[in-house]
């Protein structure tokens, strides 16, 4: 059955962004084949005591900053080979406690120097390049604020500079506080994956790897060979360590070296964190493919695979391109099973994606523990198809040149279980990106009914499990926010205006609630009411063209005019160039096909010749003709319903509500932002 141009728009937009995502999913599992190859033991050398330099960049990080210092200063190894930089940009009450502790350090005979530069130009990147000019050590170890080094650590990975042209040996990341919530599991498992498959295949191969930006150390020699750090993107360990391959230098992963870190346990700083990452990604990717496409030391696969890993996040557009484009596919009529080679491709894309790969890919990488690990991949799952939001801004935003600041992700100190931060500082508010999330779960929900309806229930896991995924990570990051003092200012008397914003922040969190129920409500009802009686219209026709019993013909007329007549009720009138009153969704440029009462007119007029037809006798050749006639009008009138049925959804009263309901929400956020400012007022009053 031919389809619209705006169908078959969607409908190449849908194909094309399945066979990407494919492509990308296919190289995952690619490199999963590599690193289940790559069983050989890494080779490594007696470098005796190499000078090293350890920089720590810190940024307001209070809960953290100690625990590394610490950590670092009991690192075993001797005292006059091991330099510390304390790169220190804070402007809290960090810097106070690092000057302490770099002064206790200092008189024990460390190294250690607290280095303030006085200014946060560059970021992370910045106080890097600025603690180069003065390191002169022949390796440099970086860790971030959340990690804690093992004593072991120098003593097991120096050795790994075996060959002179290995710049970087990159350690794994281990997690510290890994079953706190679903939201650390699936994030754990997310990295291990990254690690123990990505790093792994890549590690000293002709294939670049990445630097992770902590736990790694550095050839003073490769860093000032490549470049130096820049500042230009948002994550420059990818830069420089891309940079430094394009010289000639090796990264080395070393899987067996584990350095413990800190999980992001609140929403709104894992989403930080995923939006940086994808962000930065992206900007090297504009930065160094040109370069990398015509170096020709670079092999072909290499430029290959350089390309799909700068580039992986359009995956998270393209995810959200399909999620819109199914509904309306569907809600079009469009015959996923057989129309073109929609079924292999659909199917493949997300079967692809599915369980059953990466449960072989888990059990590949945990071994005997791989049924625990398992057991988290449903949460990954979600937590992925909920972040395609946020990921995708970031993706626009590289793109499009957009400037950003380098925002860290806070972290709180989180080791057991029971610990606590949600009274800390650092708590990171919900943001706009929110209200996109909660748009997009209840057009899944929306999409949900019409799967229903239009007889496709195969689609509503695929769009139930994104559409879930939306809601969490809208919920999390609402609920993540703080909307409560500070424990320091919880021992006075709450003012009248912190009660007003504390119940404006009860009814914001019902009002969303309701608005999200009222607006799955009226999604259904709207379907039901003026699309889902086109369904069966295009069902009785489908059934006319398929008989050529008088019966059954007059049943379906019968039918089709009954559902057309409830339609068209509510449909309003209007008057087209030749002054005619017309019934026509389109609201510009509408032709005679989509009018309702000439379709209602072509209709009657075929219940008029089925009645004629009937008295010609059934082995006259003039039966036979009429019934040929009857199915290709028929087959007509189906393509022109489906031609108007997608305008049905931008129908004034949708568009009214649609609206309101957009409006709605918007006056709930900024009460909430209200709320918000409130509270940080009252505590820098308070406290």
């Amino acid at each position: 059955m031919p389809v619209n141009p705006f169908t078959q728009f969607v409908f190449d937009l849908f194909i094309i962004s399945a066979i990407i995502i494919i492509a990308y999913t296919c190289n995952f599992y690619y490199l999963a084949y590599l690193s289940g190859k790559r069983k050989e033991i890494l080779s490594t050398a007696d470098l005796g005591t190499p000078s090293i330099t350890i920089q720590l960049p810190i940024y307001n990080e209070k809960y953290v900053a100690k625990r590394l210092v610490d950590a670092v200063c009991h690192l075993d190894y001797p005292k006059e080979k091991l330099k510390i930089m304390v790169l220190d940009d804070s402007d809290d009450d960090t810097s106070e406690l690092l000057a302490k502790a770099v002064n206790e350090y200092q008189k024990s005979g460390m190294q250690i120097q607290h280095v303030r530069r006085g200014t946060r130009k560059g970021y992370k990147a910045g106080a890097l390049k600025h603690a180069m000019q003065t390191t002169d050590t022949d390796l440099v170890a970086i860790f971030d604020a959340d990690f804690i080094p093992p004593t072991w650590f120098l003593k097991r990975a120096i050795p790994h500079f075996s060959k002179p042209n290995i710049g970087l040996v990159q350690c794994r990341w281990g997690h510290v506080n890994e079953n706190y919530s679903a939201i650390t599991q699936a994030q754990a498992l997310s990295l291990d994956f990254h690690f123990l498959i990505e790093q792994k295949a890549k590690s000293n191969s002709h294939l670049f790897m990445n630097f992770n930006g902590t736990a790694g150390i550095w050839k003073r020699d490769c860093i000032e060979d490549a470049g130096g750090w820049h500042t230009a993107t948002l994550v420059e360990d990818l830069d420089l360590s891309y940079r430094a391959q394009m010289k000639g230098w090796k990264c080395v992963f070393l899987p067996d070296i584990v350095v413990d870190a800190e999980l992001p346990v609140q929403m709104n700083a894992a989403k930080r964190q995923q939006f940086r990452w994808a962000k930065g990604s992206i900007q090297c990717a504009i930065k160094l493919l040109s370069d990398i496409a015509v170096k020709r030391k670079v092999g072909i696969e290499a430029k290959i695979q350089a390309f799909i890993q700068l580039t992986r996040h359009i995956v998270y557009p393209l995810m959200l391109i399909q999620f819109l484009a199914l509904p309306i596919l569907l809600a079009g009529q469009v015959n996923l099973y057989v129309v073109s080679f929609i079924p292999a491709i659909t199917l493949a894309t997300y079967l692809a994606m599915g369980p059953g790969a990466y449960i072989m890919i888990i059990q590949s990488m945990y071994h005997k523990s791989w049924k625990s690990k398992a057991k988290i991949l449903p949460a990954l799952l979600v937590y992925n198809a909920g972040m395609s939001v946020n990921n995708t801004v970031a993706v626009f935003d590289a793109v499009l040149g957009k400037k950003n600041e380098f925002l860290r992700t806070p972290k709180y100190g989180i080791v057991k279980k029971n610990d606590d931060w949600r009274e800390k500082a650092y708590n990171l508010p919900f943001t706009q990106t929110t209200l996109l999330e909660i748009f997009f779960g209840v057009y899944g929900i929306m999409g949900i009914f019409i799967s229903i309806f239009s007889n496709n229930p195969i689609f509503v896991p695929i769009i139930g499990l994104q559409t879930i995924g939306f809601f969490y990570i809208a919920y999390m990051s609402l609920s993540h926010t703080r909307f409560k003092r500070n424990k320091s200012s919880s021992s006075r008397k709450m003012t009248k205006k912190e009660k007003m914003a504390n119940t404006v922040y009860r009814v914001s969190m019902v009002g969303i609630i309701a608005i999200i129920a009222f607006g799955g409500f009226m999604a259904f009802y709207g379907y039901n009411e003026n699309i889902y009686p086109l369904d069966r219209v295009r069902g009785h026709l489908d059934g006319m063209i398929g008989t050529s019993d008088i019966d059954v013909l007059q049943s379906h007329i019968a039918k089709i005019q009954i559902d057309l007549e409830y339609v068209m009720d509510d449909m309003p009138e209007k008057i087209n160039a030749d002054g005619e009153i017309e019934k026509n969704p389109v609201w510009l440029f509408g032709t005679e096909s989509t009018n309702f009462m000439r379709i209602q007119n072509d209709v009657n007029t075929l219940s008029e010749d089925v009645k004629i037809i009937s008295t010609v006798p059934k082995n006259d050749e003039a039966y036979h003709t009429g019934m040929l006639d009857i199915n290709s009008r028929a087959l007509s009138i189906k393509t022109n319903i489906v031609d108007a049925t997608p305008y049905l959804y931008a129908s004034q009263e949708n568009i009214l509500f649609s609206s309101i309901w957009i409006a709605a929400i918007l006056g709930i956020f900024t009460a909430l932002k209200r709320k918000k400012e409130q509270l940080k007022e009252s505590d820098e009053i308070g406290i």
